[in-house]
């Protein structure tokens, strides 16, 4: 039977930590799982034509190519609550770690086409696992104060790892001499661009020795002295340690190690806030975000772009991905997530209609004319900034909040596995639905932008200032 007692109150909920600046470098830490998920997913950005032209296929066969990995992200999310909850946080991150080097060992050095592809689901599992290991950790650590500007800490290594992904390719191009089959220390250009990923996977990894394990997870184990020492680390010593953890403990006496059925019931299937959890990882990725950071070389060398160009302009667009990340931080625990949520929304409608109308333009001598390029340039740069201060920080944000802590590993796991088998979708679709037709497929990104809106404004619930343990 579960006991009704209350639980002490701590003062977790206005929490000041003693080191702020100790705090801020643990979620920092963590979050290096989510520069190599943006570098990692973005980097193929500059090898999809060399990838093309070597192993000479078409359209549906390098998508498939390319949207392989995220088949073992999917695994990989799907997996990773239940191995953290098992060996704890920090033993999953550093498996992650030894995954991602390996796997960029693998890329760079292919024997074909197929190993190429082993490689990358196998690099898609240790993101898989680091896209659902971050944000929890850094939601068990962080003080519910700071929680929300600690949460994006995820998102925003993301795209920092994306910019510098973006730039690195750009700089090996040029040193290539503009060809991505050109020869670089042995080996053609895009080999290169997949095996520097190797220097901060192995960063990822030491990292990961430097930070403390989850209290929560301690307390799962019994480790009740680690886990108050830790408490006191990253909340401060002025709440009331004890009641601290008599807190956790009180929130974890009717929890039972959360699995696949537990996330059951409803009318359909999953319990409705699993559903909402699902809709908002799906919502994300129906956008067409990563179609920017997968092809941006490759569309804009479709209307008319110059490889060093579109190398270029995939950069600039990362660094407004940069800069839109920083506003959700700046703004995600002032305002709130939902309003964020919604305000991206509609500058996503604006962005990607503008791209769909400048798409729907004949090409002359092979490129977009003026006026419809610029448009399209522009517009895509508007999609980027509204998508990265809202849905780009706040479905990160949300999927560490929102589930009752009963449910909150495995219920985040079906999220994650679902943002990813959405982001296949596009990613594996979008050559051929470019092919067929350009502008129609952007008319189907707006159209789900738009949907977005009376989703969140119907089933998501605001999360700003809960602690953890109020999720109900």
């Amino acid at each position: 039977m579960t006991s009704t007692a209350q639980a002490p109150n701590s003062g977790a909920g206005t929490a000041h930590p003693d080191h702020l600046g100790h705090v801020i470098f643990i979620a920092a830490a963590a979050a290096m799982g989510g520069f190599l998920f943006g570098y990692d997913s973005s980097v193929i950005n500059g090898a999809v034509e060399a990838i093309r032209s070597r192993y000479d296929i078409g359209s549906a066969a390098l998508a498939q190519v390319i949207a392989v990995a995220l088949i073992g992200c999917a695994i990989g999310a799907a997996t990773a609550g239940r191995i953290a909850d098992r060996i704890g946080r920090i033993r999953c991150m550093q498996i992650a770690a030894v995954l991602f080097t390996i796997s960029a060992v693998g890329s760079a050095l292919p024997f074909a086409l197929w190993d190429l592809a082993f490689w990358r689901i196998v690099g898609g599992f240790a993101i898989g696992m680091a896209s659902v290991i971050g944000p929890a950790y850094i939601a068990e650590v962080a003080p519910p104060a700071y929680r929300g500007r600690l949460g994006s800490f995820q998102q925003a290594a993301i795209v920092v790892g994306i910019a510098i992904s973006q730039l690195v390719n750009w700089g090996l191009l040029n040193a290539a001499g503009g060809d991505q089959r050109g020869k670089l220390m042995g080996l053609e250009a895009w080999q290169v661009m997949l095996g520097v990923m190797v220097i901060p996977a192995v960063l990822y990894g030491l990292l990961s020795l430097a930070i403390p394990e989850s209290p929560r997870f301690l307390i799962s184990v019994g480790k009740r002295d680690r886990a108050r020492a830790i408490l006191e680390e990253v909340e401060g010593g002025r709440i009331d340690l004890d009641a601290r953890v008599a807190e956790i403990e009180h929130a974890m006496k009717s929890e039972h190690k959360s699995t696949f059925k537990d996330l059951l019931g409803g009318s359909f299937f999953f319990k409705p806030i699993v559903w909402v959890g699902i809709g908002l990882s799906v919502f994300q990725q129906f956008v067409g975000i990563n179609v920017a950071f997968y092809y941006s070389s490759t569309l804009w060398q479709s209307v008319g772009v110059d490889p060093t160009d579109s190398f270029f302009y995939s950069f600039t667009t990362s660094i407004i991905n940069i800069i839109g990340t920083v506003i959700a931080m700046i703004f995600v625990d002032r305002i709130g997530r939902r309003p964020l949520a919604l305000i991206g929304s509609v500058g996503m409608v604006v962005g990607l209609a503008l791209e769909a109308w400048a798409f729907s333009h004949h090409l002359v001598d092979g490129k977009l004319p003026a006026a419809q390029g610029w448009t399209a340039l522009v517009a895509a740069h508007i999609f980027v900034l509204f998508f990265a201060l809202s849905w780009g920080v706040v479905v990160w944000v949300f999927l560490g909040e929102m589930f009752p802590n009963r449910i909150r590993a495995a219920a985040l796991g079906v999220a994650a596995s679902a943002q990813w088998i959405a982001n296949w979708a596009i990613t594996a679709s979008f050559p051929s639905l470019a092919d067929w037709n350009l502008s129609a497929t952007y008319v189907i990104y707006t159209v789900f932008a738009a949907l977005s809106i009376p989703f969140v404004l119907k089933f998501v619930k605001e999360t700003k200032g809960k602690a953890l343990e109020e999720m109900g």
